[in-house]
């Protein structure tokens, strides 16, 4: 198996110096490496031999980096428009000899959630990737390959190697749903705890809800991808193929599946937040009230004993003490009864 090449290496050759970054390039022969580092324009020459499969990965290429690919794989300047534009929706497009894919990559940080965009061209025995960020790791892809070697590049296809890309993709996102159902869970922890801090609950469920709009925006056209590649008729997928990816299908739809279950279970805890926000307020008001009820009635006593007319006890001893007593009987009775039926 071929080695990464050096910067030594990739400077030895002015026309690798594609895009912002170094483009990386793969041929495969019977499923080994046979080449690897080597310069974009050998491209076409690998892909002259019948039974090679070539891969190369662009990061953040200009329109006359893809050009040059352009010329090299005889690509439509449509497609290549797609590829240098950001925020292209998912989506899978046919041309005459190849296709065009456009993915998602989430990755979740602190409760936000980040998208990295991904576009592929796919040919017969060629895979072209362009990854608009440095966001996705393309080792862990290499490394997918690298790990599978008896499962598709024996014949030579580029299939196998969109297999693995897409498998990835999948992954990741289900680890984003899967991040974000763990702040769906702080969140409720936050709604049904003694604290109840009503700002943070508010923020925190905003942003998840943004979080999975903009998850749901990724993973439902992931269906339609899938259902694309699986269809017979198109052959775009090789018949040992077909079960690798209807198993990343199932994984599509579980995401899907997932973000949606997530978006209604915040929408269920917006309600309980706010069901359980009133009833903290009719708890609240059941104490004032009471405690107004209680405290009420000394105002009202003293407030009768106050009058500038003569009454029964007026200017005497025993009339404060009546007094007193009427109070504190009264404010204790109101007390109990209160207390009894858990208003206090």
């Amino acid at each position: 198996m071929g080695s990464h090449p050096s910067e030594c290496d990739i400077d030895e050759h002015p026309e690798n110096r594609l895009g912002t970054a170094p483009p990386r390039t793969r041929a495969w022969r019977n499923g080994k490496v046979v080449a690897e580092g080597f310069p974009v324009p050998e491209i076409s020459d690998y892909l002259e031999r019948p039974d090679t499969v070539v891969w190369l990965d662009l990061t953040r290429p200009r329109h006359e980096d893809l050009r040059v690919v352009g010329d090299e794989l005889g690509l439509d300047p449509v497609a290549v428009e797609d590829a240098v534009s950001r925020h292209e929706r998912a989506k899978l497009d046919r041309y005459h000899g190849y296709a065009f894919l456009n993915v998602y990559v989430p990755h979740v940080n602190g409760g936000e959630l980040a998208l990295h965009e991904l576009s592929a061209f796919i040919a017969e025995r060629a895979l072209v990737t362009v990854r608009q960020d440095s966001g996705i790791d393309i080792d862990a892809l290499i490394g997918r390959w690298d790990q599978s070697p008896d499962t598709g590049l024996t014949e030579p296809t580029a299939a196998f190697l969109l297999y693995g890309m897409l498998d990835l993709v999948i992954d990741l996102q289900l680890a984003a749903v899967q991040a974000l159902d763990d702040e769906a869970d702080a969140v409720e922890d936050l709604v049904f705890g003694d604290a109840f801090p009503v700002k943070e609950i508010q923020r925190r469920s905003y942003r998840l809800r943004k979080n999975l709009a903009k998850m749901r925006r990724i993973a439902l056209p992931m269906r339609e991808v899938l259902n694309t590649l699986l269809r017979r008729d198109l052959r775009l997928v090789p018949a040992p193929l077909v079960p690798y990816f209807q198993d990343v299908y199932d994984h599509t739809l579980r995401v899907g599946e997932w973000t949606d279950a997530l978006r209604d279970l915040v929408a269920d805890l917006l309600d309980t937040r706010l069901a359980l926000q009133s009833n903290r307020m009719n708890e609240v008001m059941k104490k004032v009230t009471s405690w107004a009820a209680i405290i009420a009635v000394p105002t009202a006593v003293t407030g009768f004993y106050g009058m500038n007319v003569p009454y029964p006890g007026f200017s005497r001893h025993d009339g404060f003490i009546a007094a007193a007593v009427i109070i504190v009987l009264c404010s204790t009775t109101l007390y109990v009864i209160f207390k009894v039926r858990d208003w206090l």
